[in-house]
């Protein structure tokens, strides 16, 4: 039997952390709800009534911890100084794969987390934490843009890991290869339209601009 700690001394937040992982573990058997995270609670020491408290929301509120934990996960397995010895491709690729790798032990509980996030009710609440996911996986790999370019990184990679992760439930291949295959030529796909993109912005630099060929008019230089 396990033995009670005092809960008094985590916060609800330090709780939801502490029990994440482990409600992932018994949501594949018992799917996201009371028996998982009263079994997680039971298996920290968490008293079941304050395991309650720490997810108000229920099924939502699991998914939500053990995706911000898996997110944690992506971070430690990736740290800046490695991450910088990479080209910003290999970034992308590395923090996509050691997120997917951080789910691996438990993609039945994957599958069912994402049955319930699409149920029309939490579709908004899928996407923030999709939207939050490749923020951080773009933010760690040093983006740094404020514009535009912000927004549409992030809806392709979005894009991109939603698509992977549907390979990935499915894929018994050894070590995922069909999963890094599909991930590469999505990643691919980006990269492409960043250089593109990158392109078509050079040129509208050095394009005459109309506005100051009719100010020079009015105004000529001297």
């Amino acid at each position: 039997m396990a033995v009670m700690t005092d809960s008094a001394d985590l916060t609800l937040d330090e709780i939801r952390v502490l029990l994440a992982p482990a409600i992932a573990e018994n949501a594949a058997f018992d799917g996201w709800g009371a028996a998982a995270r009263d079994m997680a609670a039971e298996m920290n020491g968490i008293d079941r009534d304050v395991a309650a408290l720490a997810f108000p929301g229920g099924a939502v509120d699991m998914i939500d911890a053990w995706f911000a934990s898996v997110d944690a996960a992506m971070l430690v397995t990736l740290p800046p100084e490695r991450l910088a010895a990479m080209k910003i491709r290999q970034r992308i690729t590395a923090l996509v794969e050691a997120r997917l790798a951080a789910t691996a032990p438990h993609r039945e509980a994957l599958r069912r987390a994402l049955a319930i996030l699409a149920m029309p009710q939490n579709v908004a609440t899928a996407a923030k934490l999709g939207w939050r996911s490749v923020d951080t996986m773009w933010r760690a790999a040093g983006d740094v843009a404020a514009d535009y370019n912000h927004y549409t990184k992030r809806a392709m990679l979005f894009a991109v890991y939603g698509a992977t992760v549907t390979v990935f439930l499915d894929d018994e291949s050894e070590d995922h290869a069909e999963t890094r295959a599909f991930l590469a030529r999505r990643i691919d796909g980006i990269m492409r339209f960043e250089k593109a993109k990158a392109g078509i912005t050079r040129r509208a630099q050095r394009r005459p601009s109309l506005t100051r060929f009719v100010g020079r008019l009015r105004y000529p230089v001297v």
